[in-house]
């Protein structure tokens, strides 16, 4: 009995790895919070601004370019 069982457990076990190779899993995964807020950098709040009025002179140059 202990060798039946053996036998199937092993088939059991590289039946499910192929499985797993077959089709990965499509979660990704998890990052805790405290990596999470290492992994964002931290912009300060003057060069927020002036990074908007990059934008807004580039949105301007595209528009005067499209007429």
């Amino acid at each position: 009995m202990n060798r039946k069982k053996k036998i199937n457990e092993t088939l059991k076990r590289k039946a499910k790895k192929r499985n797993e190779k077959r089709n990965p899993k499509k979660k990704e995964k998890y990052i805790s919070k405290a990596d999470r807020e290492n992994l964002v950098p931290e912009e300060p709040a003057s060069g927020a601004e002036a990074n908007d009025g990059k934008a807004d002179s580039i949105k301007d140059q595209r528009a005067t370019e499209a007429d």
